[in-house]
């Protein structure tokens, strides 16, 4: 609790600062090491746009907006990952959620700050704890041997173990593709 109050606090003092204070912050934090003894995110979420990597290396099944199978439009983006893949945060933040539910595996939220918060469903073993801090590309969980059968991987052609991630700002759900650096080749897949 202390830790979350003191981000916070830090939150609220770098939304105070002039722009030419935020430009030193980041010019500082771009050409010096990580620090992995912060408790607060090093960049504002929302300049993070095309620099995340996937949280696990693995093969685009399902787009934001694209038909889910059930009559609906997903909500988020799913990967078919390798069993046993390491699954790592895409950004710095929070954990505020890590564990069971219903029927999507275990599941990460992580808050990244400004009101954005990363959902991770589907993993087998999770490392991390609520209240957690974390920084980007740290191991969080890792993927299981097999799909795990949520009504969100049903109708999916893979036997393959699928990570759901989606992005929600101020509580909705928001398209994810922005914030990857990795883009659509735009090449034929051979999926026979």
């Amino acid at each position: 609790r202390d830790a979350a109050a003191l981000a916070r606090a830090k939150e609220e003092e770098r939304r105070g600062q002039t722009e030419a204070e935020r430009e030193k912050a980041r010019a500082l934090a771009r050409e010096t090491v990580p620090d992995k003894n912060r408790i607060a995110p090093a960049y504002e979420f929302q300049e993070l746009q095309a620099k995340l990597d996937y949280p696990v290396a693995g093969d685009v099944l399902r787009q934001f907006g694209e038909a889910d199978g059930t009559g609906h439009d997903s909500q988020g983006l799913t990967l078919a990952a390798n069993p046993g893949a390491l699954v790592t945060a895409p950004s710095d933040g929070w954990i505020v959620f890590a564990g069971t539910f219903r029927s999507y595996g275990r599941m990460i939220i992580l808050n990244a700050g400004e009101g954005y918060h990363l959902v991770l469903a589907g993993m087998d073993k999770v490392s991390v704890r609520e209240g957690q801090f974390v920084v980007a590309g740290e191991p969080l969980a890792v993927m299981g041997e097999k799909r795990v059968a949520s009504v969100n991987a049903l109708t999916l052609e893979t036997d393959k173990p699928t990570l759901y991630i989606e992005f929600r700002k101020n509580g909705k759900p928001v398209d994810s593709r922005p914030w990857w650096s990795a883009k659509e080749s735009g090449k034929a897949r051979n999926d026979t």
